[in-house]
């Protein structure tokens, strides 16, 4: 249990660093963080990211890494991972996503798998000094050269795991075509009030499912998943790492109280489901992070593994089904997932494709915790990133604070049906 009892010493200090808010919060003292890991363990990884999050706020405010900057960096990196001679072109930023900075660049080398010399496409993937989502490359890494067989994913070149030659943790992976939305619908976020049209609904919408299936019901044995933890069946290992982690974002980062966020923790605590099967979770499935050909209609590429775990697939049902990646159908009442698939339907194949059951106990606990996690990203790791200025993206990490209250909406509505 997380909850601290009459007594605890933990107690005295909660109500401490509730009464000194932002002071604390913006500089943690160790005492703090040493609170924070011991009232909300979690997994291994999680743990080590979220100490290296409250310790590098700490650090002097880092100047704005240009081009030029990315151009040395990359320079150094490559010297001293590649043979031979190797010549770098047309880097450049590359537009869209909320928490990691990304590059593209062409690579003319030789390529050991190949045993040629050629021009390879790349991306670099780095995190800013602070995420929206405190996240490890090693993990990513790892889900896409385990998968890169299952699925269409980017084959994975290098991991600068503690950002020796790049300014932060970063992956080089290869460079995929498509695109996230139909090329005639513009000023929507893509994965946002997702939409695509009957005609690639019908393409879109068995791969989609497929997919996810392959996902769940992949066999980890014999793969490297040495940076995760993997729960054990018949226990709540699975649900109490992630809601402790998700508690811990919301203490560490908050800015101010809400009555609603306890209420959803304690019940979420009062209520951790049992694991029935160990299942690869993307973390974030849903339009918008993959890519497809508009022609064809042809998936081409997974993307944005960085929440992925070992866990209750269940998490990602409650994730993938929520309606703020969706729209809603003609009739204005059946929800399109993703904008691909109506939400029976998708209950339907998914256990027909996957054989695998869906628990509408468990997907209603996930849901919940899905909300509180939400919030616990917007209203808390959101606003203290853009605060404190520690990424490259922190009007958009403004912008994403103004859905607070109706997540909030959501989760109330959830709690008030559940208690």
């Amino acid at each position: 249990m997380t909850t601290a009892a009459p007594g605890d010493p933990g107690v005295a200090f909660l109500a401490e660093v509730r009464g000194v808010g932002h002071a604390l919060r913006d500089a943690p003292t160790q005492a703090f963080i040493e609170t924070m890991r011991a009232r909300y363990p979690t997994e291994r990884e999680f743990d080590a990211l979220l100490t290296r999050k409250l310790r590098q706020r700490l650090l002097p405010r880092r100047k704005e890494t240009t081009l030029a900057d990315f151009a040395q960096c990359l320079d150094r990196f490559l010297r001293d991972h590649v043979q031979g001679a190797f010549e770098v072109s047309d880097l450049r930023w590359m537009t869209g996503g909320g928490s990691k900075i990304q590059l593209t660049f062409v690579l003319d080398w030789q390529d050991p798998q190949l045993a040629a010399r050629t021009q390879t496409k790349l991306v670099i993937r780095m995190e800013p000094q602070e995420s929206l989502s405190a996240t490890s490359r090693t993990r990513e890494m790892q889900l896409l050269t385990a998968l890169g067989d299952t699925l269409s994913l980017p084959r994975v070149y290098w991991v600068d795991t503690d950002g020796r030659w790049f300014p932060e943790p970063s992956l080089i992976y290869s460079f995929a075509s498509g695109v996230t939305k139909p090329r005639a619908v513009e000023g929507r976020v893509g994965g946002v009030g997702s939409k695509f049209g009957p005609r690639l609904e019908g393409l879109l919408a068995p791969q989609f499912i497929e997919h996810l299936a392959k996902i769940h019901t992949f066999d980890i044995r014999g793969k490297d998943f040495s940076a995760f933890d993997v729960p054990r069946v018949g226990t709540t290992d699975t649900a109490l790492w992630q809601l402790n982690r998700a508690r811990r974002i919301w203490e560490e980062d908050r800015g101010e109280e809400m009555p609603l966020m306890e209420v959803a923790a304690h019940w979420l605590e009062r209520n951790l489901p049992v694991l029935d099967t160990v299942s690869v979770l993307h973390g974030d499935y849903r339009a918008g992070n993959f890519l497809f050909d508009e022609d064809s209609g042809r998936i081409t590429a997974w993307l944005d593994w960085e929440r992925g775990y070992l866990g209750d697939r269940h998490r990602d049902l409650a994730w993938i089904t929520l309606p703020l990646f969706g729209n809603y159908a003609e009739d204005g009442k059946t929800l399109m997932v993703s904008g691909l698939v109506p939400l029976d339907e998708f209950y339907e194949k998914y256990q027909k494709v996957s054989g695998l059951m869906i628990d509408p106990q468990r997907l209603r606990y996930y849901r919940v915790l899905n909300g509180y996690q939400l919030i616990a990203s917007s209203l808390g790791t959101a606003y203290r990133v853009a605060r404190l200025g520690r990424s490259h993206q922190d009007v958009l990490l403004t912008w994403i604070e103004g859905v607070v209250y109706q997540l909030a909406s959501d989760l109330q509505a959830i709690l008030t049906e559940v208690r």
